[in-house]
């Protein structure tokens, strides 16, 4: 049999043999690495893998540990973390329904603006989701919300920490995508190419996460206006109308300055993401301090969970490493590269194939696990082809928000299923996520035809 033949039909092979053993419910990480050996073992008894390629590993994992671009992550893990105990999100939920309650749909268009803050100070879909179930999922059900529009938007809102900065994913992104589009560069014979930084991603993050929460909102109104027996009016007591511009002080300014000191010192190019992250991680401390929230036990179970959380990350792309030299020199890149390069349509085919690819294994694969395995296989071809790294890391983490709402298997519906009440079924999240997973396809296509949405803002940056 050709040995090229037989090393793309074992890399395909190896490709669902992942998947087929993460549905058995077997750890990402292990895996990974597991499954690529076994088919690294067989490709070598067939004489199409030399495990001399493994030698390259050892680097790869130093220069992860090295990379001064990923230190970014867990210190903005850290602030996130730090943020949630601090209390912020439910004081933060509490004075903006009552800022909004009086009008029809303002305690979720109150939701929706407390997820879009989270998401931008802390980043964590999970804890979001959670905190915001926990909090407002009770006082809208109690204000006679519809259970479904109440969940939808508890939902949608949790899971913008994947598109709006600083969101982890756009980190390992920004960072693949820029040795990447060096490399696709210099085959091209260009070897001064514009060099792509996280920093431009969360600038091309902004607009389109920005997009989505008007998207968000503008759908509560209109539920309001020809429905309003779902989403109606809360009435605030005049004793707290008189203490609300004071709450509404206490409650916003401190988060929004924490926020602008940290994106706003990265889109302006004054820091790092990895300096700014510090500078989040010692402002949440200083917050979680004022808000008599800080001690020795809340910052040893902060820097635990940060540490599990680093850890499950790092892990998993460990894990991913290997799989990614088995499959490319078995020669599963060239398998890829005729696949889309052949497809009708282009690069903008080519591109929406790669798109649903990661929209449906966002049913049963975490974000993470998803663009280390992916982004390393498709971005190359794509980026050959022509498409703006900067444009599809941002498609690619609006994607897979998308695909952490889509039933049955969206984990933010997980997320939010654990802490809502025996009231609310299951199917009530299900049909609740349904029009927001609409919505957020429609963004997507915003983002198709009218690309300048996203690549505008880092180009007037530059």
């Amino acid at each position: 049999m050709d040995p090229v033949f037989l090393g793309e039909l074992l890399s395909g092979l190896m490709f669902f043999g992942v998947i087929g053993m993460l549905l058995l419910g077997y750890p990402v990480a292990f895996t990974l690495a597991g499954t690529s050996l076994i088919f690294a073992l067989v490709g070598y008894g067939l004489g199409v893998f030399d495990p001399t390629n493994f030698g390259a590993l050892a680097n790869r994992y130093i220069g992860f540990m090295t990379n001064e671009v990923l230190v970014a992550v867990p210190l903005f893990i850290f602030m996130g973390v730090m943020l949630e105990r601090s209390g912020i999100a439910e004081q933060l939920l509490t004075t903006m329904g009552r800022l909004f309650g009086r009008m029809r749909g303002g305690l979720g268009i109150s939701v929706i603006l407390v997820g879009a803050l989270l998401a931008a100070s802390t980043g964590i879909v999970g804890a979001t989701v959670v905190t915001m179930g926990l909090i407002s999922l009770p006082a809208m059900v109690r204000a006679g919300y519809d259970p479904k529009l109440a969940t939808g938007v508890i939902c949608a809102s949790g899971t913008l920490g994947q598109i709006i900065p600083p969101s982890t994913v756009l980190i390992f992104m920004g960072d693949m995508l820029a040795g990447i589009n060096s490399q696709v560069q210099m085959a091209k014979g260009n070897f001064a190419p514009t060099p792509v930084s996280v920093g431009d991603l969360f600038a091309g993050a902004f607009l389109p996460g920005f997009l989505l929460v008007s998207i968000y909102i503008g759908f509560v109104l209109f539920k309001a206006v020809v429905d309003p027996q779902s989403c109606p009016a809360t009435p605030v007591p005049e004793e707290e109308r008189k203490d609300l511009p004071r709450e509404i002080l206490v409650a916003l300014v401190p988060p929004l300055m924490l926020i602008t000191a940290v994106l706003g010192s990265i889109l302006g190019g004054i820091a790092t993401p990895t300096e700014a992250a510090s500078v989040g991680a010692v402002g949440a401390m200083v917050l979680a301090t004022l808000r008599w929230r800080m001690s020795l036990a809340t910052l040893r179970e902060v820097v635990v969970n940060t540490a599990l959380i680093t850890s499950m990350v790092f892990i998993i792309l460990f894990g991913a490493s290997v799989f990614s030299v088995v499959f490319r020199q078995m020669g599963g890149d060239n398998l890829v590269h005729e696949f889309l390069t052949n497809l009708p349509g282009g690069v903008i085919g080519a591109a929406i194939v790669v798109m649903a690819i990661m929209f449906v294994l966002g049913f049963i694969l975490d974000t993470f696990e998803i663009i280390f395995i992916i982004i390393p296989i498709t971005a190359p071809i794509l980026l050959d082809l022509g498409l703006d790294p900067i444009w599809l890391g941002v498609m690619v983490g609006m994607n897979l928000q998308t695909s952490f709402l889509t039933p049955p298997f969206g984990f933010a519906l997980f997320y939010l299923r654990g802490v809502a009440p025996g009231s609310i079924s299951t199917g009530m999240i299900y049909r609740g996520a349904i029009p927001f997973v609409l919505l957020q396809i429609v963004a997507m296509a915003l983002l198709f035809v009218f690309p300048e949405i996203v690549t505008w803002l880092p180009s007037v940056l530059h």
